[in-house]
């Protein structure tokens, strides 16, 4: 049975890459195992496949985390169906120009860019959530000439050139031989109209550049490096096509006491001798605030005790993680005389052997032995 390979690794990129990275790194790799230039090589089809495959998927932010979280098997129905070229028409379309109704495409609707956005909050805020404004900068549609690129007033004119198809025919000689395409109208890049005078606000470009404020709520429970996904707040689509959307990565800063383990958090308690051995009632930080912990009698370094319900809320259902105390015996490195009296007396009542479980002594003593 094959099994795939790593997405990043057929793209020859690393898992941090960048979207210029993943698709400089596509480019390059389609062109080169494209099957018209392989024609001896019978596995380059499936070579160009998997290819076209891992792009997809790694240029999609939504598609990429899911692979990034579950790899090849994401729940509910994965990344969609990869059979055959068909699927890839409009990614190898959108490099080189191939495919059928490439122009028609270009011409109609076209959809905005998405966007993303790093967000750096405080640990506390993603562990109860908060309401944050964000300044995003944008390309929107020009108001002025509602995204026709063209002066109010006046109307874009059919191209002289492709005569408003958007095409024009290009015979090219290769090593398959002499064959003709169809390719973007140089003279107005395939639009199907030009425009003699230009949006003086835009500057005939149909979309500004603009910064926008928008408001994320973070959910309670959010853990460092998820997305929150702002439907529709990407940049503007072109004639029309819809906007893209908004994916805000989130970053969490360190807290100075505690650490997070999924939905737990850990906390070093540190204590001395005194209290190791005789328990005690010891004030405790949590995140709601201070509590008293009833520490037994006989406590031990690095002995670990739960408080419940103290730790981060659960992102998908009701209840919180734990608060887990890992407890630090602090051995004091100098103590005053009274102090050091009493360590004295205490030492001559205990004697030269360890307090310990006789069990624990029985099996030093039977080790010596043997």
């Amino acid at each position: 049975m094959s099994t795939k390979r790593d997405y990043y690794e057929v793209l020859g990129v690393s898992r941090d890459a960048n979207d210029d990275e993943i698709k400089k790194a596509f480019r390059r790799l389609a062109k080169q195992h494209h099957p018209d230039a392989n024609l001896d090589n019978p596995d380059a089809a499936e070579k160009f496949k998997e290819i076209g495959e891992a792009y997809q998927v790694l240029s999609d932010p939504e598609k990429r985390q899911l692979y990034d979280r579950y790899g090849h098997n994401p729940p509910q129905g994965g990344f969609g169906d990869f059979s055959g070229f068909g699927g890839f028409t409009d990614i190898f379309e959108e490099f080189f120009g191939f495919g059928g109704g490439g122009s028609a495409a270009r011409r109609g609707p076209q959809p905005g860019a998405h966007l993303k956005y790093n967000l750096t909050i405080p640990f506390e805020e993603a562990v109860f959530g908060a309401e944050k404004d964000l300044d995003v900068p944008r390309l929107e549609t020009c108001s002025a000439c509602r995204g026709s690129g063209a002066e109010p007033g006046t109307t874009p004119m059919r191209c002289p050139q492709c005569q408003g198809s958007g095409q024009v025919r290009r015979a090219t000689q290769s090593v398959f031989g002499s064959f003709v395409s169809m390719t973007p109208c140089p003279r107005c890049n395939g639009e199907g109209e030009v425009v003699s005078t230009p949006c003086a606000t835009c500057k005939g470009q149909k979309r500004l550049q603009v910064t926008r404020k928008l408001r994320v709520s973070v959910p309670p429970g959010i853990d460092d490096g998820m997305q929150i996904r702002l439907a529709g707040e990407g940049e503007h689509g072109v004639r029309g096509g819809p906007a893209g959307n908004l994916y805000v990565v989130v970053n969490i800063k360190k807290h100075p006491l505690f650490q997070r383990e999924g939905n737990d958090l850990l906390l070093d308690l540190p204590i001395n001798i005194a209290q190791a051995t005789l328990g005690d009632e010891i004030p405790v930080p949590t995140l709601n605030g201070e509590v008293t912990f009833t520490l037994p009698p006989g406590t031990q370094h690095s002995q670990t005790f739960r408080i419940k319900d103290a730790g981060v809320p659960f992102l998908r259902r009701s209840g919180r993680g734990d608060l887990l105390l890992n407890i630090q015996v602090i051995i004091p490195k100098k103590l005053n005389k009274q102090q050091e009296a009493l360590m004295r007396e205490l030492a001559k009542s205990l004697g030269k052997e360890p307090v310990a479980s006789k069990s624990v002594l029985d099996k030093m003593k039977d080790a010596f032995k043997a």
